[in-house]
């Protein structure tokens, strides 16, 4: 895809972003795109950027780490939306900006403990990746056991536990996935009134639903499909 339809792309998905967040009584401005841009080239992602995308999510450490070196002069930030396996925590640790599928407290310590041996004082950012159906093939940790890995991330002093995020299954209708995101901001709320700790992140919401996941409280959008197009293969 070239630059001019990710341009006209990336255009009509903060228009639906408005539209959205005007239904549900927010501004276009509480919410954060993130162009997904995993499989996509650096030419595109240059090109998203041209077009005033700041925040970018990638799924695989590898596939990041083959992109940066002709994409690190952009001042964006760069989330890691894709599973991270545990043996790759510290290479993932210095390369984004933050890591937004946390979902085991094994994985949180690998992150604490890379960021404690780099020369970088700022605390990284990570979210909780929340499993809110039960579909074993999803990553995520459990529902009822979210609380739990909530308190021990805190605790920890080079991570900055910012809130929640969710991969509910696909459906076409995107009202039927309504529950889930509404699951995920209740669930954000209860924990932030309970730990004492504030949770200002709901990650949920993509190309096919995000304005139902704006109008229960989304603060953070993942959309890949609806600016960059289908998937590059590799």
């Amino acid at each position: 895809m070239d630059r001019e339809q990710i341009r006209d792309n990336l255009l009509r998905v903060r228009e639906r972003i408005a539209t959205a967040a005007r239904k549900a009584g927010r501004t276009s401005e509480e919410i954060t795109l993130i162009g997904v841009s995993k499989t996509q080239p650096a030419d595109a992602i240059r090109g998203a950027y041209e077009a005033g995308l700041r925040h970018f999510g990638e799924n695989r450490v590898q596939e990041w780490e083959g992109k940066r070196a002709a994409l690190g002069d952009l001042q964006a930030s760069w989330h890691l939306v894709g599973h991270l396996q545990s043996n790759k925590a510290a290479r993932a640790a210095g390369l984004f900006h933050s890591v937004d599928s946390l979902d085991d407290f094994v994985l949180a310590q690998r992150l604490e403990r890379a960021r404690d041996g780099q020369n970088d004082s700022r605390k990284l950012r990570v979210l909780l990746e929340v499993r809110v159906e039960e579909e074993e093939s999803k990553n995520g940790v459990k529902f009822e056991e979210a609380a739990g890995l909530a308190e021990r991330v805190i605790a920890l002093p080079r991570l900055e536990l910012a809130g929640l995020m969710c991969i509910p299954p696909y459906l076409e209708d995107a009202e039927q996935v309504r529950p889930c995101f509404r699951r995920l901001r209740e669930l954000r709320d209860s924990l932030a009134r309970t730990l004492g700790h504030e949770l200002p992140v709901l990650s949920m919401g993509m190309s096919h639903d995000f304005e139902v996941a704006i109008e229960e409280g989304a603060t953070e959008v993942r959309v890949g499909t609806a600016i960059f197009g289908g998937r590059t293969a590799k």
